[in-house]
């Protein structure tokens, strides 16, 4: 435990928007508040864009009434950015945080953000200039190392879980074949969360692809012949990020010029590809006359508002709190969540990792939460997640009712 000093703090939200990475930026807004030695909390405006062309806001002139506004929106709220800092990059931020007596790093968003708070600590310590960074975790993909999940994913997976609802009973009245591809570039947890909203034993989603299980196009196809043979219908849902046989993402396969962003990720949701090659796939095999119809949820599903998991709302909030409070006591850190209870006695407590721990990392589905057939998920699955959605809407479809 070192002790805190009297200086300026920042804030930024950084890499894909969330339906509740607005909360941790109000829990580390509200915690501030609270210890005179952060004498001026700035929001970096479009996170290291902004820090590094010294754009900053005073967050400390926010009323409360803002804040719980702020709290229950969706998106980023004061902007975000995917740069990946270089050295040079980090030089130039440390030498406006040296001038604004800038020495608390609240950074806000998935692996490569923790990797970003861990070079601007270490290099800061290599030129002498202390600061205390902390990483808040937030993802809507579920996929950082440690946590046991991650703020974002239970409202992006309710919106998973509310989208197949409503597609499954479409389906119903307008029975084919239905594919929807979800976002999930290596783990498939946001598309195994399509099932949570299932209902009557016959409800869709039927097949559920993710990226932690290769699949070929033969079985692919087999696999939604026999349901749309079996049930008079079939409704898909696949992860952005499934592969073939040989490793390689169908997407990658598919992209003339696959479209490459800062860290080297491959853009494979929003051109809507994938979902095209996947129904000509399935037509060609059940008859072109046969309805079959594709969607990818792109950016939608991560800043829809007015479905907030309050759960998932409330981690976001404690894990801001949470930030500000380890930078009190401690150098550096990234926030984490322990479950310490489930189903009706879910619990959490937080607790602080390393930041090397989560830096450019990621993890993936658990083998026990994906069937032996690799098409679907088990229940062990839902038992982990549902407690992070909360409750669902209740629907209900007469078709099944008997004939007179």
């Amino acid at each position: 435990m070192v002790s805190a000093f009297k200086a300026n703090a920042v804030v930024g939200q950084s890499g894909g928007p969330t339906g509740v990475i607005n909360a941790s930026l109000v829990g580390v807004i509200e915690e501030a508040r609270k210890h005179p030695e952060i004498e001026t909390l700035y929001g970096a405006i479009h996170a290291v864009v902004g820090m590094v062309k010294d754009e900053f806001i005073d967050l400390n002139k926010l009323s409360p009434e803002t804040l719980e506004i702020v709290a229950a929106s969706p998106s980023s709220a004061i902007g975000t950015s995917r740069d990946k800092p270089d050295e040079e990059y980090c030089e130039k931020i440390l030498k406006i945080f040296e001038k604004r007596n800038i020495r608390y790093l609240f950074y806000i968003g998935g692996n490569d953000s923790a990797n970003t708070a861990h070079i601007l600590n270490t290099m800061a310590d290599e030129m002498n200039f202390d600061i205390r960074a902390f990483h808040i975790p937030k993802t809507v993909d579920n996929d950082l190392l440690v946590t046991d999940h991650c703020p974002g994913y239970g409202t992006a997976a309710k919106f998973e879980a509310c989208a197949l609802m409503g597609d499954d009973l479409d389906n119903r009245a307008l029975p084919g074949v239905k594919i929807d591809v979800i976002m999930g570039r290596h783990a498939g947890f946001l598309t195994a969360a399509s099932v949570l909203g299932k209902e009557r034993d016959d409800d869709g989603p039927h097949l559920i692809y993710l990226p932690e299980r290769p699949v070929s196009m033969e079985k692919f196809v087999s696999d939604v012949a026999g349901v749309y043979e079996n049930l008079g219908r079939c409704v898909v849902a696949a992860s952005e990020g499934i592969c073939d046989v040989d490793g390689v993402t169908w997407a990658k396969k598919l992209a003339a010029e696959a479209e490459i962003d800062a860290h080297g990720n491959v853009q494979l949701s929003g051109t809507g590809a994938l979902a095209d090659f996947l129904a000509g796939k399935v037509k060609a095999e059940i008859g072109p006359k046969k309805r079959v119809r594709a969607d990818t949820f792109g950016y939608l599903q991560r800043s829809y508002p007015g479905i907030q998991s309050p759960v998932d709302a409330d981690e976001a909030r404690r894990c801001g709190t949470e930030a500000v409070k380890l930078a009190m006591e401690q150098d550096n850190g990234s926030v984490a969540i322990r479950r310490t209870g489930n189903g009706k006695n879910y619990s959490i407590e937080l607790f602080r990792t390393e930041l090397k721990n989560v830096a450019e990392k990621t993890k993936s589905m658990p083998d026990e939460f994906i069937n032996a057939e690799g098409n679907g998920i088990t229940n062990a699955f839902i038992e982990y997640a549902m407690p992070l959605v909360g409750e669902l809407p209740k629907t209900e479809y007469l078709g099944n009712y008997p004939k007179v």
